[in-house]
């Protein structure tokens, strides 16, 4: 009989236990959890602090006598792994519930140990107000601090857990600042669509501060319990500070066993999840995984991939033939009434990569236009020279889910734009267009490759302010008033063809750089430029994308009322 022992539970280590049972009723499987929960659902937590799952049992998917009634699993809560005698092969146990320490021998071990909360040494954090959000006791007091009358958050950090806390916090009425080191909020996804998100939260009343750090937490001489000190000498008010900057792999026990460790502290596995023990296995938080389009080592703490390698892990040790793949790091996040998602590296990410890449940027609506209730999907795809997909981001209040969960489907499989180009998605007036905005993005993808279209990006803006090029903005005129570049000049799309001498005569020899609202009539003029024989290129994404991208352009306003006609 098999001596199976599993060192933590949640994601990775509960998919484990419950598929070695499935693969061998006779084993003897024991789960050791240092926590209360072995089966929780993590990322509920932050809608629980905002009350939108009101039932705290919700969260807790799984007991011990659950499981063992279910799947006859050996789980023990409160019991923390102290080492790992990988000689003896052994563990060393302390039971926090009697209060007692006990040997458990193993023929396979799993390590499940997660990762912890980045709590970085500055001045005050240990102070009570200070608090992260990884498991259900962290809720339960935040939850208390919020029913005691807190009034006033400062969340530090702008990533997922970060977003989610602070909308919770504004459900609940609080007051709240966001703080974020990067010069954008939502790092894991490209500038240009973070300012969309940050918009959001402006919008409803979120105080964002980008570029700058946590310096302290000291006394205040408000009626708040805390000044958050930021490395600006700014100073922020709060009775909650919610510290969300990030996790790092939970090793300890790996390390002091001798196994092998990559540069940034992670256990390093096989594709079957094996350490360099061949006793030992090791899934979650923990572990190093490799991305699925640059081979990058890191670190991805999702809980999809949690949960895939506990099964690869579980058929490793019962001798089945299963390999973990690299990682693509999709993930979704709400905020507000604004979802955004990402899957693949984003443009930054194979920028430092090397890896050369074109992104197009486009903002079709998420369903049929005519039928009511339409919503503009921001949506960035990014693809090689040769057109094999790399990556993709959207961001928008419906339909975000199905094109993100599209794009990564279309990622792993390995497709390249042409692909895209002919899925055969499901449409009908409510659900979709007869051009998918996936269909789209690789139509536009594929007018890039074969020449078909030339874009011009948002980052180049500032070399075409000299007068170097002629800047036409194709707009109609009431959009033209509202906002537009300096120097640019306005021959509605419409009227191209009959002015064409007129632009020809002020464009003088110059390329012409055509402007609109998404992209898609400055299109149709570069390809009207075109068959007069004018060097010309079409605004990526257009001035939706400009205005996100480069938000520190002094655009020209002539009247902030002017609409389309």
């Amino acid at each position: 009989m098999k001596r199976i022992v599993v060192v933590g539970g949640v994601a990775g280590g509960m998919s484990a236990a419950a598929r070695l049972r499935r693969l061998d009723e006779s084993a003897s499987i024991v789960v050791l959890e240092k926590g209360g929960d072995v089966s929780f659902a993590n990322c509920g937590l932050p809608y629980h602090v905002g009350d939108e799952i009101v039932q705290r049992s919700k969260l807790l998917l799984h007991t011990p006598e659950t499981l063992k009634s279910s799947l006859d699993l050996d789980v023990r809560t409160h019991h923390e792994v102290l080492s790992i005698d990988r000689g003896a092969r052994t563990v060393e146990v302390r039971d926090h519930s009697r209060a007692r320490t006990y040997t458990e021998p193993y023929d396979a071990l799993v390590l499940a140990t997660g990762a912890e909360p980045v709590v970085p040494p500055l001045p005050g954090v240990d102070r009570p107000e200070v608090r992260t959000l990884r498991t259900v006791p962290d809720a339960d007091a935040l939850r208390s601090m919020l029913d005691e009358g807190a009034s006033r958050a400062v969340v530090i950090g702008a990533g997922f857990i970060g977003l989610e806390t602070v909308e919770a916090f504004r459900h609940r009425g609080l007051d709240v600042a966001l703080v974020e080191l990067a010069p954008q909020v939502l790092p894991a996804i490209d500038a240009e669509m973070a300012k969309l998100v940050e918009d959001e939260l402006r919008a409803h009343a979120v105080d964002v501060r980008t570029g700058v750090g946590l310096a302290a937490i000291e006394d205040t001489a408000t009626s708040h319990a805390v000044d958050v000190v930021l490395s600006d000498g700014s100073r922020l008010p709060a009775d909650i500070v919610l510290l969300g900057v990030g996790v790092r792999p939970a090793t300890r026990l790996a390390r002091e066993a001798g196994l092998e460790l990559s540069p940034a502290g992670a256990v390093v596995v096989t594709p079957q999840q094996l350490t360099s023990d061949p006793r030992i296995w090791a899934v979650g938080d923990a572990i190093q995984v490799h991305d699925f389009v640059t081979g990058a080592p890191g670190v991805v703490p999702l809980a999809g991939p949690a949960n895939r390698q506990g099964r690869v892990a579980a058929d490793a040790i019962m001798g089945r033939e299963n390999a973990s793949r690299p990682v693509m790091g999709t993930a979704i996040v709400r905020v507000f009434g604004l979802t955004a998602a990402v899957t693949g590296p984003t443009s930054r990410r194979l920028t430092a990569a090397g890896v050369e890449h074109h992104v197009v940027h486009l903002q079709p609506n998420d369903h049929a236009s005519y039928y009511p209730g339409a919503e503009k999907v921001h949506l960035a795809v990014l693809f090689s020279p040769d057109g094999k997909l790399l990556g993709a981001q959207a961001v928008g209040r419906s339909g975000v889910d199905k094109r993100i969960d599209v794009l990564a489907t279309a990622l792993r499989a390995g497709f390249d734009v042409d692909d895209l180009a002919e899925l055969e998605l499901a449409y009908a007036p409510p659900f979709g267009s007869a051009k998918d905005p996936v269909n789209m993005a690789a139509f536009i993808a594929q007018n890039v490759l074969d020449g078909t279209l030339a874009l011009w990006s948002a980052h180049d803006v500032d070399s075409f302010l000299d007068g170097s090029v002629l800047l036409l903005d194709v707009r109609s005129r009431g959009e033209y008033r509202r906002d537009h570049l300096p120097g640019a000049v306005n021959v509605p799309h419409t009227e191209l063809r009959e002015r064409i001498d007129e632009v020809l005569e002020l464009a003088d020899g110059r390329p012409v750089r055509a402007v609109c609202e998404s992209g898609f009539r400055s299109y149709l003029a570069h390809r009207i430029l075109g068959a007069h024989g004018v060097d010309s290129a079409s605004l990526d994404g257009g001035m939706s994308t400009l205005r996100a991208a480069r938000p520190d352009v002094a655009l020209v306003v002539e009247s902030p009322q002017a609409v389309t006609p």
